[in-house]
């Protein structure tokens, strides 16, 4: 019963304590891979010993935060900021507002201005750069990146390699796409999984597809979350660290595979006389990989695999949702199509209520509220409007038929304008007859009258 209430982080951290209790794994190793001080990986390891796996559910759950500060004093704060610092800093800001009995701290001061837009977040310049050593265990972190280069030599479009190697052993998985983006990550991490399970960490570098630029939704905002690109939630829901780097030589591994492929794989593939993506993709897997991983691993300074185990629920994971509101009629809108809720969820009374439309990467629509999934049907495309025809000018017309050679009937010569009359007045006059066979009015003589008149 105590796996059915713990999260992702305590069945991870369920994992590591486990190898330690086997003896596979020291303490100073654990606490390196769950991100601990050594002090807190012992109080944790006690009370797995002493409790068991209900020792690892966080005692807080369920209880709010002691140290958290109230919505309204967070509003007080920035209209307060808005009205008389727009111009301060936050340690300045908040020494002033300490002194009208606002007391917060810079920090958080500084945090909810940048959630706020009012203020952002500055680059530093260039810094001390130190080594990092290598990641203890195989599946602790994995470096994933996209390398963009004329791999095939003029022999077809230029394209993207993107390639994910093992911090550890240095063991590499790479994959061609026709560029970077949220699906290419998506199948980049659904091979490794499938073939060495799920990784702990992830380290990418601050792409849009990794991270979002933007402000979250408003309860984000007052929940102090930012907001996630599709790729952040699904490494969320799947328990795995998401890491940042701010330069490309963070992830100076993984970079530097890419210039060893750009050499390698290059040559390889001219060789070998490929020139699609399909071929290639077979290429990597079954021919190069396997060659290449064997020349270049390196023996992890542990031996024990920390991957987890692939969740049965992946392809629903690594997927696009997107939340809509259902509609009166019980209907939902999205891509440009509609959907039928079935009647069988009357009971949940859905009506102006948001479901999740989820898109796998085969295309499937899965509409989910609340974690279960609704039964629905396609609904045909909406009507489209009729085009009325374009009423041509009677001059074009005219004009379109002489060119096509159409001769209209011209009028008999009892016709009101084949009249004697009509044609001898308009002579008189200097004026064509008008249409209903009558002279048009002599104009007025303008200027002044000649003498004698």
């Amino acid at each position: 019963m105590e796996l059915l209430n713990m999260n992702r982080k305590e069945r991870k951290r369920l994992t590591i304590l486990s190898q330690v209790k086997q003896g596979a794994l020291s303490l100073i190793v654990a606490a390196g891979l769950l991100g601990l001080g050594y002090r807190q990986t012992k109080r944790v390891w006690l009370r797995y010993r002493t409790q068991g796996a209900a020792g690892l559910v966080h005692r807080s759950r369920g209880r709010p935060s002691t140290q958290a500060l109230a919505p309204t004093l967070r509003a007080r704060v920035l209209r307060r900021y808005a009205e008389r610092y727009p111009d301060f800093g936050p340690t300045l800001a908040a020494e002033y507002l300490a002194a009208e009995g606002l007391g917060v701290d810079h920090e958080t001061l500084r945090r909810w201005l940048v959630a706020a837009g009012v203020r952002t977040v500055r680059r530093r310049g260039s810094r001390h750069r130190q080594w990092r050593e290598r990641r203890p265990c195989f599946g602790a972190l994995v470096q994933l990146d996209g390398s963009e280069h004329d791999w095939f030599e003029g022999r077809r479009g230029k394209c993207v390699l993107m390639v994910m190697v093992d911090d550890a052993t240095n063991r590499v998985w790479a994959q061609f796409f026709e560029a970077e983006t949220t699906r290419a990550s998506y199948e980049m991490l659904a091979g490794w999984v499938r073939q060495w399970g799920l990784p702990l960490g992830l380290y990418v570098d601050r792409d849009s597809i990794y991270r979002c630029e933007g402000l979250g939704s408003v309860a984000e905002q007052l929940a102090g979350q930012g907001p996630q690109t599709q790729f952040g939630r699904a490494m969320a829901a799947l328990g795995v660290t998401l890491i940042l780097a701010h330069s490309p030589q963070a992830k100076g591994r993984v970079e530097r595979m890419n210039g060893v492929l750009q050499d390698r794989l290059v040559k390889a593939l001219r060789l070998a006389g490929i020139r699609d993506l399909g071929a290639a993709n077979e290429f990597l897997a079954r021919t190069f990989l396997p060659a290449f991983n064997r020349q270049f691993n390196v023996v992890a300074a542990n031996p024990t695999d920390v991957h987890g185990a692939v969740p049965r629920d992946l392809d629903e994971v690594l997927s696009w949702e997107e939340a809509r509101v259902v509609q009166r009629d019980w209907t939902v809108a999205h891509g440009g199509r509609r959907y039928q809720v079935e009647r069988a969820h009357a009971g949940l009374s859905l009506v102006r209520r948001k479901v999740i439309v989820r898109t796998l990467r085969d295309g499937r629509v899965q509409l989910v509220h609340r974690g279960v999934k609704l039964r629905w049907r396609a609904l045909p495309a909406r009507p489209v409007r009729e085009v009325r025809p374009v009423v041509v000018a009677k001059a074009e017309r005219a004009q379109a038929e002489r060119a096509a050679g159409v001769e209209r009937p011209r009028p008999g010569p009892e016709h009101p304008w084949r009249r004697a009359s009509g044609r001898r007045a308009g002579r008189a006059e200097g004026q064509p007859p008008l249409r209903s066979g009558r002279p048009s009015a002599r104009p007025a003589r303008r200027g002044k009258p000649r003498a004698g008149r």
